[in-house]
């Protein structure tokens, strides 16, 4: 709910690491990783904006962010086929109104 992110070893109960305030305090929405880079992970706050973290090239802040300003986003699904080596990675985002956008993504954040 204050926009902090934790990454968990499965075998402890500390984290491994923490990023407090990532979002600037919005609540998270939702959080995915990459379907085909196990190093990225995408994160969805309150406020419509989209988090891409690459952890293999900065594992202090995310590597990008994108604002969705028409439309307030009520949830995100990755799409992609790990098994596949073809680097497409889509996200499908929900809109308040119902409405799906599907968007695909940099192949430098899905390339295996």
């Amino acid at each position: 709910s204050d926009g902090s992110i934790r990454l968990h070893q499965m075998t402890s109960e500390y984290p491994l690491m923490q990023w407090n305030d990532s979002t600037n305090g919005q609540p998270i929405i939702a959080l995915q990783w990459a379907l085909t880079r196990p190093a990225v992970f995408f994160v969805l706050d309150a406020s419509s904006n989209i988090y891409i973290w690459d952890l293999l090239e900065n594992d202090l802040l995310p590597v990008a962010k994108q604002t969705i300003p028409t439309e307030s986003v009520v949830t995100m699904a990755l799409l992609g086929e790990p098994e596949k080596t073809n680097g497409l990675l889509g996200i499908a985002l929900a809109k308040e109104s119902g409405q799906i956008d599907i968007h695909y993504l940099k192949k430098k954040w899905a390339l295996p």
